[in-house]
Order: structure tokens, then C-alpha cells, then sequence
């Protein structure tokens, strides 16, 4: 084991890491996540917090500094306390703090800190956070387009840091300097705003206003259109709309919705075709259960009332293709939805011819996650109408035609023309490319909106237009939205060069930061330390969705960085993924995915830097896990993947991008979304032992781990999850553990073992309860809140050395009539004083603290904690509210969650209680003004 533990493999702030972690996925402004779409992301919180404690050592490490377990202990509070400042998303631009915490891991790190390297970097989270704190990123992918987005951020901000503006007058609008990529930031907007400009000139008369009733005239901000197919039934033939919801909005008392009717048409071979109006008010909306004409066993003809069935639907579609109909316009009003039906107008706008020079390339074989291909919709210029082809392909040609302006304006600065970006040129070429390189971003950005699997979002807090990647997967969709890039609406085009610039200017843009295409198998690992976010089996097939992307990037961009534009789509075979329509079957393609993973870390642990753990995030595979528990195949699978490749596991933290109110579910542990582990280098003179030898070694370390965890308020739900570090730091030291059979021991045995263990050190703990708190506790994991015999109650009253009658005066049980039963926390008064109550016990604390907590709030509870301080072992009590949420969670949710938001909130509990010592007047002085 390492001599000098960092404070990832001992104790973290988990619960305020969480807690922002769900709270980023609120930030939308200035968020990388808002530079170009990429899939699951890992939060920015959790990135800099876990490689802010992987450099920073442990206070356990410096018994020469802190040589007691209480001065270790006041450390670590400090530490945690900076980490909970920096995991805010209001101070990612918070210089000093960020400058604090270099310093601070310049100080563990002998002011040599190794460059931070990501071999799956994706959307570029962590070498982004590890700029942020100073450090040096080493960023790869094989996947262009997050090598594109991985320069976007980090490598072009860094290379024209400081730099004013070339746009013409814009360098004279601000006095003073341009701090970091503030300057590129301006240009990415204005650029944009000037290709914009040009484009409304050339493709405007294809997006005509509306005319209202009023003769006045308004902006369109989409047209709502139904795809069509025959009815099979030979004796109608119409054309059928497939249509999902007939709504349009459905805010109250301004609901509106298609109205389908049927009109004679000579130039139908049926004679006939649908006709679209518009209704409005509740009074003849749609049915809800009764919306639309397309479920997922077919359609419903509404003329003759036949049945589609899907075969008959996708085999007309790969066929002669399925038609659309123009069903609603939509104009932006005073602060509402103008609904206006077709017009002969607007569908002739639409009637274009597509461009001769479309992306060329097929979308993958996968029914599960790309479902338009089974309707025909094989190529990706058949996932837009002709319309959409024509601006996205006009706009990809602006982009190209920008960076010759952008080129004349930077040279007229003055500035030299050097070497292209690709050469690493950082003269007037060079920035040329920098700034082509976001409109193309931009042009990217607009395509998730510009397509014809953009549905139309009636919802009352939503309503206007979708994006096609809501989630990892190209669905088919029915009634679609065109929306008009040169609106002001949802995906309209000038938004996209705005969030870029806004995130531009958040960026940290320094220190410079190296960026390459490279294969996580092949890749140099050597003077880099492994923060990284891999693939998990097929749950996203990034390479597959991205080349939606890739077609358009690779037109505009081609000629900028011609080396990661050479394929025709993004390169597949090599990929990290489990792709069974790929890879030959689901066994062979968790076997491909399961070497691969293998192999990386192989060659990673021959570089691996011994003075500092590597950190691995593990997102989970959520249906297997809540099958399964944290014994799950597909985490045993990667943890032997690990251990086989040379790694000791030091520690798991399980990350939550949820809601804590989720969190509870009947007879399971609560699932994180994903896991960090930490990994140091396993010994090469690592011993063998066996089972009765890993046993003693977690009943030995496992209450000292639990009690440095506890440091950090980690959330009893998350206590299991975070518990197999520490278990599988003992199971993975050792060269392997042997069974009394000769085998060796599973990973998943070993697993389930830590987990029993776990509960062992929990119950042995009880032990050091006072007598009245190790009744309460007996009793409630027998009986609950439920009354029953005082013959029973006194008999285990008796043999913990206490008595019934003690513990009713103490309030904490009931007693009459011949029955006892344990007072819920909610019925406990909120009258109780701590600090002159003369029988207060451990159980009476956390049942108040829960019950404070709950009803009345932090503060009541902190001046609780305050005033219990001096009576009772507030570790104690801490260990209590975990030990009850483990009872609990299988036998009453509402407990559970009771006793996990004190467990959680208990960092925060500490802290009020700290600077807000109450006084027994405080404690009835807010009581009686509460009333």
C-alpha cells in the first residue's frame, strides 16, 4: 500500500459533490455542455473535485503535521471545506479559490503536479476541470468530433488567450485588456452574426412570414408537418396521416390542436386527401388516451378506419418512401403561439429541390438506438427535408467562405499570416481556422434542430421545438417540426454562435493543452496521470450517433484539420464500445469490449506513475444493477478487468447527477449514475492469501475507513456503493485470494462478502450505544413503530440493562394498556431541550435531529446539535442515522429517507451548529414564535 494516501482514497465531501452535480444540469449558460452536444457527460463538480483529491494528499500521510486523529481530522474538514467551494458552479470563475487550490496541490504534489491525461476524453469534461485548476491536460479520443470539441475548449482558448478581437471596430469597444478568450469569444458572435446576415440573403425567401387575420404580418417559427402513407385497404388508398398528438399547446384556457377533415382532391388517385385545421379551447380538444393515429402496433386510417399494421408502414417507406403533409404553421405572437392552418403559400416555399452535393454517408445498423432506417430513412441526407438541405448546406458553404473575411480582417491587424492551426500556427491563418472552427461548431449545433425527426413540443412549460438527441438515440418521429433557422425561436441560427461564445468566455484558456486523435489501446501513456471517463459496454454508440455530426463538420471543416477529417464517417472498428450488430452477437460483443478495457489499462499500468492513483469513472448500466445490486456481473466484469491488468482498487465513490428524493427504492440500495474508482499499481511481489485472511483484513480496516468517511457527510444511501473501495483495497493488495477449494476467490464473491462485512461492522457498533439507545435499536429492527406485548419490551429491557418505564419518561417509547411501541420522530416534541433533558440517549438525538430536520429546518436542527453536543457522541449519532437508513430501506421508505437526509446533510448540520452554537433560550424562544 502507498505510504502517501491521497484524499480521494480516504474521505470526500460526496453528498455537496452530488448535490451540484444535479444542480449543474439546471446551467445552461456558459456551460461547455452548450458548446456542441455530447453524450453523457460527466457533471463539471465531480471532475474537479475528484482530481483535486487525487493530488492532494491525506492528512493521514503527514503524521509529522497532524499526528492526531483529532488534528488529521480538523485537516480534513479544511480540505473538504475548499472542496465544497470549488465543486460551486458560481465559482468556476472564481480566481483566487482556483489559484487556493493550485497552491494547495502544488504543496502534495513537490510543485510538480504530472499533466492530467484523458485517454477517452468525449466531451472534453475532465481536461477542461484540470485546466481550471492549473494543471496540464493531455486529452485523446478516437472519435473526431470530441477531438473537435476537446481543441474547442481547451487547446484554441489557450493558444489565442489575451488576443483583442479582429472583427472591424470591435477591439476599440472595451478599454483595458481582453482576459482570457474573451476576445475569440467576441469574434465567434459577431462572425456568426455577419453569416447569418448572408445566409438570410440567400435562403430568406425559402422561410416567408405569416399573414394574420389582421393583414398584419408575423414570424414563422415552424411548420408542423404529418408524415403519410397509402391505407392498405384497396377501397380507400388515401393518403393517412401518421400522426402522434394532434396538440399543438396545452396551457390552460389557450389549449389548440389539429383538426383533421377530409376533402375531395381530383389530383389524389383516391380523389380525395386530408385537409388541416386549427381548434382551440378545451371543449372539443382530443382525447388524451385517444391522441393521434400512430401507436406502436401500427396506424389507424381515419377515413375508412383500417389498420396499418408497422411492416406495411416500413416496408411503403423503404420502398417509394413515405409522403408529409403540411398540418400547422406556427408564428411567434405577443408572448404566446400564433396557430395557423396550411397555406398554399408556405407549402410552396417548402417544394425545393435538394442540393446536388448532400453528406453522403448510410446511418448504422442498429433497430435498438437508430429506428429511421427501418422506414427508408437509410442515408443522412434522408433524415432532412429539402429545405433543411439547402440552408444546412448554403450554411456549411458560409462557413467556408467566412474564414477567407476573417483571414483579410486579422492581417489588417496587423498580424503576421504564419502556419495554418493544424501546424500549429498561431498568426492571422492560424486564428482564421480557430474561428471557422465554431461556426462550423455553430452550423453543427443548428442540424439537432434542423432535421425532420424534430418533434413539436405541445407540453405546458415547452411548448415550441425540439431537438432530435433528447436522448443517445435517432428514433423515428412521426408528426414532425421544420423550424426556421432565421427565426428568434428555439434552434434559430444567431443562438448557436451565442452559447458558443458564451461558454468561450467562461473557458479558463490556459495552461496550453495538447490534443490528439488516438486510440486509448495504442495511445503513450507515459508522465501523464489517468483521470478518465470510459465507454460502459453499448449503453451509448457514440461513433454511430456522431456521425450525424461528422458529415456536416467534415464539409465545412475539412480543409482546417484535414488529418481528423479523412474518413468519410468516424472511424468504428477500433471503437470502445459493445456494438452487437457490429461485433457478431451480444456475447461476442461484451467480449470485444471487455478486452478492449483490458488491454488500455494493461498498457496504462506500464506508465503508471506510483505516487499518485489513477481515477476511472464507471457509469453503470442501470437495468442490470436494479436487478442485481452493487453486486451486479457487469461491475464484478470491470473490477477483475481491472485487477487482471495490474491495478489495486483503493477506493469507490459513487456520483449522482439525480435528485436525492429519487433515491429510495424498496429492498435495493440506491443506485448512483456512476462510480469513480481509485487505482494505484499493484505490487509485482504481491502475497496470495485466503479467504479467512481477506476476511480479518476487512473486519480490521473496514470500521477506520467507515469512520474517515464519515468525515466527509457521505450519504448513508451511498454507504454501500463507497464502502467497496476500502473493502476491495484489502481484496485487490494481494496477488489473489484462495478459496478452500484451490480456486481462486470471484470478484463477485468478494464482493458480496464487503457487503456483509459492512453490515457486520454496522450491527458491531451497537454495542457502543448507551443501554437506552441499544434497546430502541433492538426493537425497531424487530417490531417498527408497531405496539405490542410490555411483557416483551420488558424482557429486552432487562437484558440491555435498562427499563420500560425509564425509556417512556424519557419519551422516547409509549407505554398503556399493556403495550409498548417506539414514538415516531414525527410525534416527538418540539419542546425537547437537550441540554437540560436527564435521560437524553444517542437514539433520542437522531430521532429529534431527524425529526428537526424535517419539520422545521436546518437551523432548528443545528441549534439542536449545538446544544446535544456536550450530552452525547455526535459520531454516534451520525453512525445511528446510518445504521437506521440500512434497517429501513427494506422495510419503510419513508424512514429511509428520513434517516438518509440526516446522514446526508450532516456536513452541513456540523458547519451551522459550529458558527451557530444555540443557547436552551434560543431553542424555546423559536419553538414558541413558531407557535
Amino acid at each position: 500500500m502507498p505510504t502517501t494516501r491521497k484524499l480521494i482514497e480516504v474521505s470526500l465531501p460526496l453528498e455537496d459533490i452530488n448535490r451540484e452535480s444535479a444542480r449543474e444540469k439546471s446551467v445552461r449558460h456558459g456551460h461547455p455542455s452548450t458548446l456542441h452536444l455530447w453524450w453523457a457527460r460527466r457533471p463539471l463538480a465531480a471532475a474537479r473535485a475528484v482530481l483535486f483529491a487525487q493530488l492532494v494528499d491525506d492528512p493521514s500521510s503527514h503524521p509529522d503535521r497532524f499526528p492526531t486523529e483529532d488534528e488529521q481530522k480538523v485537516e480534513r474538514r479544511r480540505l473538504h471545506d475548499m472542496i465544497r467551494k470549488l465543486v460551486l458552479w458560481d465559482n468556476v470563475g472564481n480566481e483566487r479559490l482556483l489559484r487556493e487550490a493550485h497552491e494547495e496541490i502544488l504543496r502534495s504534489t513537490g510543485e510538480r503536479p504530472p499533466a492530467i491525461l484523458d485517454p477517452f476524453a468525449g466531451g472534453g469534461t475532465i481536461p477542461l476541470e484540470a485546466q481550471r485548476l492549473g494543471l496540464e491536460a493531455d486529452a485523446s479520443d478516437l472519435n473526431p468530433v470530441a477531438v473537435l470539441i476537446n481543441k474547442a475548449l481547451i487547446q484554441i482558448p489557450a493558444r489565442f488567450a489575451g488576443r483583442s478581437p479582429v472583427f472591424p471596430g470591435l477591439a476599440k469597444s472595451r478599454m483595458g485588456e481582453w482576459q482570457r478568450a474573451s476576445g475569440l469569444a467576441e469574434d465567434v458572435y459577431y462572425y456568426g452574426a455577419w453569416l447569418r446576415s448572408r445566409a438570410e440573403e440567400r435562403i430568406g425567401h425559402l422561410y416567408p412570414t405569416a399573414k394574420l387575420d389582421d393583414g398584419s404580418t408575423a414570424t414563422v417559427i415552424a411548420w408542423i408537418w404529418a408524415r403519410t402513407v397509402p391505407c392498405p385497404n384497396p377501397g380507400c388508398g388515401i393518403q393517412m396521416p401518421l400522426v402522434g398528438s394532434w396538440w399543438l399547446g396545452k396551457k390552460k384556457g389557450k389549449e389548440a390542436y389539429i383538426i383533421p377533415r377530409i376533402v375531395p382532391d381530383g389530383t389524389e388517385p383516391s380523389g380525395r386527401r386530408f385537409a388541416y385545421a386549427i381548434g382551440r379551447g378545451a371543449a372539443s380538444a382530443p382525447e388524451r388516451d385517444r391522441d393521434g393515429t400512430v401507436g406502436r402496433a401500427g396506424a389507424t386510417c381515419l377515413a375508412c378506419g383500417t389498420t396499418a399494421e408497422l411492416s406495411y408502414i416500413r416496408s411503403r417507406g423503404s420502398g417509394d418512401g413515405l409522403g408529409a403533409q403540411l398540418m400547422a404553421v406556427v408564428a411567434e405572437g405577443n408572448r404566446q403561439r400564433i396557430y395557423l392552418p396550411p397555406s398554399e403559400e408556405h407549402i410552396h416555399a417548402a417544394n425545393v429541390s435538394a442540393p446536388l452535393d448532400t453528406p453522403q454517408g448510410d446511418l448504422a445498423y442498429m433497430p435498438r438506438d437508430i429506428k429511421a432506417p427501418l422506414y427508408g430513412m437509410r442515408s443522412f441526407s434522408h433524415l432532412f427535408t429539402n429545405r433543411q438541405l439547402v440552408t444546412l448546406t448554403c450554411l456549411s458553404d458560409l462557413v467556408v467562405e467566412a474564414r477567407g473575411r476573417i483571414l483579410a480582417d486579422a492581417m489588417a491587424t496587423g498580424m503576421e499570416p504564419g502556419d495554418r492551426l493544424a501546424e500549429g500556427g498561431t498568426g492571422a491563418a492560424a486564428y482564421a481556422d480557430a474561428i471557422t472552427i465554431y461556426l462550423g461548431l455553430g452550423i453543427s449545433k443548428a442540424s439537432d434542430y434542423h432535421n425532420s425527426l424534430c418533434a413539436w413540443r405541445s407540453d405546458v412549460k415547452n411548448e415550441g421545438i425540439g431537438h432530435l438527441f433528447s436522448r443517445q438515440a435517432i428514433p423515428m418521429v412521426w408528426d414532425y417540426c421544420e423550424a426556421n433557422p432565421l427565426s428568434k425561436s428555439s434552434g434559430n441560427l444567431l443562438d448557436q454562435f451565442s452559447w458558443i461564445a458564451k461558454v468561450l468566455r467562461r473557458v479558463p484558456a490556459a495552461p496550453a493543452a495538447k490534443v490528439i486523435q488516438a486510440d486509448a489501446s495504442s495511445r503513450d501513456y507515459r508522465g501523464g496521470l489517468i483521470s478518465t471517463d470510459p465507454p460502459y459496454y453499448g449503453n451509448i454508440i457514440y461513433s454511430d450517433l456522431s456521425d450525424f455530426f461528422y458529415v456536416w463538420l467534415r464539409r465545412s471543416l475539412s480543409d482546417v484539420y484535414p488529418q481528423i477529417f479523412a474518413t468519410m464517417l468516424v472511424p468504428k472498428v477500433d471503437e470502445l464500445v459493445a456494438n452487437p450488430y457490429r461485433q457478431g452477437g451480444v456475447e461476442a460483443a461484451s467480449q470485444h469490449f471487455e478486452n478492449g478495457f483490458r488491454d488500455v489499462f494493461t498498457r496504462a499500468r506500464e506508465a503508471a506513475n506510483d505516487d499518485f492513483p489513477i481515477a476511472v469513472y464507471y457509469a453503470f448500466k442501470q437495468q442490470e444493477l436494479e436487478s442485481e445490486g452493487v453486486t451486479s456481473t457487469g461491475w464484478a466484469t470491470i473490477l477483475e478487468g481491472m485487477i487482471n491488468a495490474g491495478w489495486t482498487i483503493t477506493a469507490t465513490w459513487p456520483i449522482r447527477s439525480e435528485m436525492s428524493n429519487r433515491m429510495i427504492a424498496s429492498g435495493k440500495n440506491a443506485l448512483a449514475s456512476s462510480i469513480v474508482l481509485a487505482l494505484r499499481p499493484r505490487s509485482e511481489t504481491a502475497s496470495v492469501t485466503n479467504r479467512r485472511g481477506f476476511l480479518a483484513a476487512l473486519k480490521a480496516e473496514l470500521p477506520q475507513a467507515l469512520a474517515e468517511m464519515q468525515q466527509g457527510a457521505i450519504a448513508p444511501v451511498d454507504l454501500a456503493q463507497a464502502t467497496i473501495g476500502p473493502g476491495m483495497a484489502a481484496f485487490t493488495r494481494y496477488a489473489r485470494v484462495v478459496e478452500s477449494d484451490g480456486s481462486p476467490m470471484t470478484v463477485r464473491t468478494a464482493l458480496a462478502l464487503i457487503n456483509q462485512a459492512l453490515d457486520e461492522v454496522l450491527a458491531e457498533q451497537d454495542g457502543d450505544l448507551d443501554a437506552d439507545s441499544r434497546f430502541c435499536l433492538k426493537w425497531y429492527t424487530q417490531y417498527g413503530w408497531s405496539r405490542q406485548p410490555f411483557g416483551e419490551a420488558d424482557v429486552l429491557a432487562r437484558a440491555v440493562n435498562t427499563a420500560v418505564d425509564g425509556l417512556a419518561r424519557a419519551g422516547v417509547l409509549t407505554s398503556r394498556e399493556g403495550r409498548v411501541a417506539l414514538t415516531r420522530p414525527a410525534m416527538l416534541s418540539f419542546k425537547w431541550n437537550p441540554a437540560t433533558d436527564d435521560r437524553i440517549s444517542v437514539w433520542e438525538v437522531t430521532c429529534h435531529l431527524a425529526r428537526s430536520l424535517a419539520t422545521v429546518g436546518i437551523d432548528d436542527a443545528a441549534r439542536l446539535m449545538a446544544a446535544a453536543s456536550s450530552r452525547v457522541d455526535l459520531d454516534a449519532v451520525q453512525l445511528l442515522a446510518y445504521r437506521l437508513y440500512e434497517l429501513a430501506q427494506n422495510k419503510d421508505p419513508d424512514d429511509a429517507l428520513l434517516f438518509n437526509a440526516l446522514g446526508t446533510s450532516w456536513a452541513d448540520l456540523s458547519a451551522v451548529s459550529r458558527t451557530k452554537p444555540a443557547t436552551v433560550g434560543q431553542i424555546a424562544l423559536d419553538f414558541d414564535s413558531a407557535g
